[in-house]
Parts: C-alpha cells; structure tokens; sequence
C-alpha cells in the first residue's frame, strides 16, 4: 500500500487543489491513484452514480484522477444544520443529527468505516492520497480524531503539511502545527509545502531554512498563487472573502443577486455564471442590495424552516413580492424553491427543531420533509 496524506495549518489552505494536483500528476506518469478524505465538512456535495453522498471536493479529486467517485472516497461527511449541530453522513446516507459533543463522543465508532473505506480503496488503486480536514493542531478535537493525525497513525502513512503565504503567518503557522503535535505524530511530517506565494521564491530561502532548524522538517514545495484555477469550492468560506464575481457592466448585463442564506449549500451551481462576460453575480444579505437586481435566487439550505426564518426577518419576503410584481425574475433551487411554496414541513425534525413554517406563497406546494432522502444522478438536454 502507497499513500500520502496532505494535511493543513487551517481550513482553506489548499489541501484540496494539492491533493488533486497531486492526483493528475500521478495519472499522467500511468500510475493508478485515487483520493480519500476520512472526514469532511462541508455543504457543497455530490452525488455518486450509485445515490450516495460524498464532499464535492473528493469528486472533483475523483476527476483529476480520472476515476469514477465513489462512496468510500468520503466515508464521514458532515453538514451543518445549525452553529452547533450537523447531519452526520455515513458512507454516502444520512446517520443521525448530533451536536458537536455528542459527534466527538462517536468518533470511536466510526473509525471502523473510514478504516475499511481505506483499505477498499488501497486494495483496488496503486496510490490513494489522503486529505486531512482543518488542522491537525487543534487539540480540542483531538479526542477520537479520525479527520488528521488520528487517521495518518493508523496506517503511518507520511504527511505533507501545506500552510497559505497570502494569509500572512505561514511559518508562525507551521511551527505552531509542529509544536503542539506529539512526538509520534511530528515523525509522520515529511515536509511543509508553501501555497498561494506570489513573488520572487528565492526571498524565502532563509526562512525556509530557519524552518527546517527550528522543526528538523524541510519546505518540500512553493507552490504559486493561481488565479486562473476553474474548480469548484467545498465550501461557504469562500463567500465571506469573495461575494461578487462581475466583469465590465454595461447596459446590457445581466445582474444576479444569489441570496447569501445563513446555511447556503451547492452554491457552486452558480459558478457557470462566473464566466459569463455579460452576467454580473453577487451573493447579497438584505434587500438593499438587490434593488438594481434583473434576477434574484434563492438557492439551496440545509435548513430550510431555519433559513426562511431568516429571510422574513431580513424584510426579503415583502421586496420579493415587490420584485415580482415590477417584472423582477425571482429563482428557487432546492430548498429555494421550497420556500416560494405556502408552507414547509418538517414532521421529525431532520433539519430543524421547527415542524412548520408558512412559505413565501409564490407557488401553490407544500414541502413535507421526510425521513428518508433521495439522491441521484441527473442527465438533461437544454433546448433553445
């Protein structure tokens, strides 16, 4: 068994696109490779073409190694319901909603799925290329960690940690990562891989040494900052740095307001807009600023009654009324578009401690939500 895991100073830092950078090049030496993430968190998923749910990062690694994404790829996704409570995700189906303390509490018992999701993968490719989720040094979730060094331990596979330059901080955050890591666990570290530099990559050769003094660990690897890097992001943290994506706007743009929900999922279905000379896109928080709006969505939640909650104290429901009846085009997906309907309806509380909630009344539906969920693959064709 081969592997390699790539592990992070914090959430963003680039595991994801090293991990997938790795995989193609491995593909393109004829080496058969595929991705694994014990752990995910995140709300942007996928799913497989069997019906079953993995972190959309793992399917977009799944691409790069040029391999069909499958369940064991993601073993463990989490999707948060509220600040303090997520749908656990088990090999591709939902588990059960659990607080934060109750989820570390059950880790133990996980671990034998994301073990055998490992070995199935490692029996079936030449190479699997494991990424960590967050950061190894946050001792708090140290407890039955199976996302970081919890997981690398198992199988002692050796580890790549990758820290983000633009961030500032890079090498605080690497020596911070190194000291707070167990013996054991700092000889799993091979190296550490700068991502996101821009410059001249000879300024850094002092503090790169004075790393490897300090930590005994070399910078394996500098990687540039990209801006031309098309993939979709895993998740919502993007949207608090980047919340619009326009071009020149001229008298014939098109201007598309997305509704930034306080728990907005897949809202990579809008990055085909992101390339269009004419469409001016912005995710927006109050009505305000959608007043110049030709389009507005309402796109997915993972708590839609928590969600509609929001909009109404927010003052959406009485604009889009307003939007609508002045000739506005007012969107819905998913969840969005459970809320144009008269009421939505959650008998056993999947997503929410609410069982009902009236709707924004733009369609005559009701939503009930039901225990079981279903997933699949869809193939249209769009006509002219």
């Amino acid at each position: 068994m081969k592997s390699i895991m790539v592990q992070g100073t914090s959430s963003h830092a680039g595991k994801s696109v090293l991990v997938a950078a790795i995989l193609r090049f491995l593909k393109n030496k004829g080496i058969s490779c595929a991705p694994f993430k014990p752990q995910n968190m995140a709300l942007n998923s996928f799913v497989t073409f069997d019906g079953f749910e993995i972190g959309r990062a793992q399917a977009m690694q799944a691409e790069a190694a040029k391999t069909i994404p499958i369940k064991e790829m993601n073993p463990i996704l989490l999707k948060p319901t509220t600040d303090s409570k997520a749908q656990v995700i088990v090999l591709g189906k939902p588990w059960k909603n659990l607080s934060a303390r109750e989820y570390i509490n059950v880790k133990g018992k996980l671990k034998r799925f994301v073990k055998e999701s490992f070995e199935f993968l490692a029996g079936k490719y030449d190479v699997v290329v494991v990424e960590g989720a967050g950061s190894p040094a946050e001792i708090n979730l140290r407890k039955n960690d199976i996302a970081n060094m919890g997981f690398a331990k198992i199988f002692n596979i050796p580890v790549l940690v990758v820290g983000d330059i633009d961030r500032g901080g890079v090498y605080a955050s690497f020596y911070g990562t190194y000291a707070l890591l167990t013996q054991k666990e700092r000889q799993l570290i091979k190296g550490f891989v700068i991502n996101k530099f821009r410059g001249d990559r000879t300024l850094l050769k002092e503090a790169n040494e004075f790393i490897e003094k300090k930590t005994g660990k070399p910078v394996v690897g500098i990687v540039p900052f990209f801006k031309d890097i098309d993939i979709p992001e895993e998740d919502g943290v993007v949207l608090t740095q980047k919340i619009s994506f326009s071009h020149n706007i001229t008298k014939n743009t098109l201007k598309i307001r997305v509704i930034k929900l306080p728990r907005i999922s897949n809202f990579t279905d809008f990055a085909p807009f992101c390339g269009e000379r004419e469409v001016d896109l912005r995710y927006i928080s109050s009505p305000e600023e959608a007043k110049d709006a030709h389009v507005i969505i309402i796109p997915g939640t993972k708590n839609t009654i928590e969600d509609l909650i929001f909009l109404k104290k927010a003052g959406f429901d009485l604009f889009l009324k307003n939007f609508v009846k002045k000739g506005g085009h007012l969107v819905g997906i998913c969840g969005g578009y459970q809320m144009l309907g008269e009421w939505v309806e959650d008998p056993y509380n999947m997503e929410s401690n609410i069982s009902r909630m009236k709707g924004l009344g733009f369609l005559p539906l009701k939503t009930i939500i039901s225990k079981e969920k279903q997933l699949k693959q869809v193939i249209f064709e769009a006509i002219d």
